[in-house]
């Protein structure tokens, strides 16, 4: 019984009242009292005068998200979008560095959705050439199979043998290839800052609140359970979250009503940091969020003779390699994942430059012969999100911290689900369960169940 309880991913106690019973936008009315009052014993001094706490981020909030990448403010968008009227929620996105309907739609209406008054629109500078897959004889039927559920869903993609392929791309190899995925409409590539920058500056025009910051603790409540199956089991809430401010000793506790952890690669770290995994091994209680950094490369690289404007973004699921132009000026851009042997230190940032030497390169020239004199310009590295159980996403509630819930752990893909896993976290606060979209088999609960939802394609 309460493994089925897992499944669906009930859990008690949901709400958006803080623990003392108020909504957070009644401690605005308190807080203006309480300066009046200072105001009148000091006259001819302003309240703020006595200290300055503009830098702060407010004491309460029903919403606070760990994470401002586009997870978390996908979901701070989608929460005051749905919200019933505006300002019913207060909403604070708390991250350490803000520099660093379906996804199609969402993007295709993009200034529908992120217009700002007085604002220039949002320009993603979308380049629609299509994606092509490349699957060899071993992947081939896991790719038909992929292109059947993509159709069904009414995406516009085709199937070609390594002979059409070689007619519509004539500069590919396609020794190796049995089968290849080609996607005829509205897809391509974006750019990301773009997104991000337009989705920012939105949900700030909506009154979602920033803070620049680390949280560092959670002050929790709990209660002890015993489950049908008689195990015992501890049901959390969090009731505030610790705020260490940038470059600084200082920290702001803010109550709060519901956490989101969108924290990226350190999603793990802030789920460790409330509990969660602390407890004996292949219990619902030890059960960790499987996501931790690893560090991937990116490389640009100047070829002449490589293929031309039309080249679409081209994905060896074999070797796991991947290319796409960049700009006009016979520019290209890719890499691939190393081996779990090969895995890079993720404590920093720095980038070897032989893995493109000797793991990337040869098989982007055996692929596309032209690649043999390109000239390699620039790298940079950064952090995958990485979900160590089965390379996917985790999405929604907690069962035992009661009001944390799950925006990560996407492996790379982040950005390519964001609008949808933006709403579908809103409606679960909001409505209490998954409406839009049915993310149910994304719930934290299948680390404890064993159940994979395996993503075989992480480039």
């Amino acid at each position: 019984m309460f493994r089925r309880v897992l499944r669906l991913g009930l859990a008690p106690c949901r709400g958006l009242r803080t623990r003392k019973g108020g909504f957070t936008l009644d401690w605005d009315v308190k807080v203006s009292d309480f300066k009046k009052k200072i105001e009148s014993i000091l006259p001819g001094k302003r309240c703020e005068m006595l200290y300055d706490t503009s830098h702060l981020p407010p004491e309460q909030s029903d919403v606070v998200i760990i994470g401002g990448g586009i997870l978390g403010l996908s979901v701070a968008f989608w929460l005051k979008k749905l919200e019933s009227r505006r300002g019913a929620i207060r909403v604070l996105v708390v991250e350490q560095d803000h520099t660093g309907p379906s996804v199609v739609n969402f993007l295709r209406n993009i200034n529908e959705h992120l217009a700002v008054v007085d604002a220039p629109p949002v320009e993603l500078k979308f380049n629609p050439s299509g994606c092509l897959l490349l699957a060899s004889e071993k992947d081939a039927a896991t790719l038909e199979n992929n292109v059947k559920m993509q159709r069904q869903e009414g995406a516009k993609v085709c199937l070609m043998s390594p002979e059409q392929l070689q007619n519509k791309f004539p500069w590919i190899n396609v020794e190796g290839v049995a089968l290849a995925s080609y996607g005829l409409e509205d897809e391509g590539w974006f750019d990301a800052w773009s997104l991000l920058h337009g989705l920012r500056r939105k949900v700030q025009s909506m009154g979602v609140f920033f803070c620049q910051g680390e949280v560092t603790r959670f002050i929790t409540s709990s209660t002890p359970m015993e489950t049908p199956s008689g195990e015992q089991v501890v049901l959390r809430r969090i009731n505030n979250v610790h705020v260490k401010m940038d470059r600084s000793l200082e920290y702001q506790p803010v109550e709060c009503a519901v956490v989101i952890n969108a924290a990226g690669a350190w999603s793990g770290q802030i789920a460790e940091l409330a509990g969660i995994g602390k407890g004996l091994p292949d219990t619902l209680q030890g059960t960790k969020l499987p996501v931790e950094p690893r560090k991937r490369y990116v490389h640009l690289w100047h070829c002449p003779q490589g293929p031309g404007l039309e080249t679409p973004l081209v994905a060896d699921i074999s070797s796991g390699v991947y290319f796409r132009r960049e700009g006009l000026g016979s520019n290209y851009l890719g890499g691939c994942s190393p081996t779990e042997e090969e895995e890079p230190d993720p404590t920093n940032l720095e980038v070897d430059h032989d893995f493109f030497q000797n793991k990337v390169w040869p098989h982007l020239v055996q692929r596309v012969p032209s690649f043999k004199t390109l000239e390699v310009q620039r790298a940079w590295a950064g952090y995958y999100d990485y979900n160590t159980f089965d390379q996917n996403g985790v999405v929604g509630p907690h069962p035992l911290v009661v009001n944390m819930y799950f925006a990560t752990g996407f492996s790379g893909r982040g950005l390519q689900h964001a609008p949808g896993i933006g709403r579908a976290v809103a409606e679960m606060i909001l409505e209490g369960h998954f409406k839009t979209i049915d993310m149910s088999p994304f719930l934290f609960t299948r680390f404890y169940l064993g159940e994979k939802l395996q993503e075989y394609n992480i480039l």
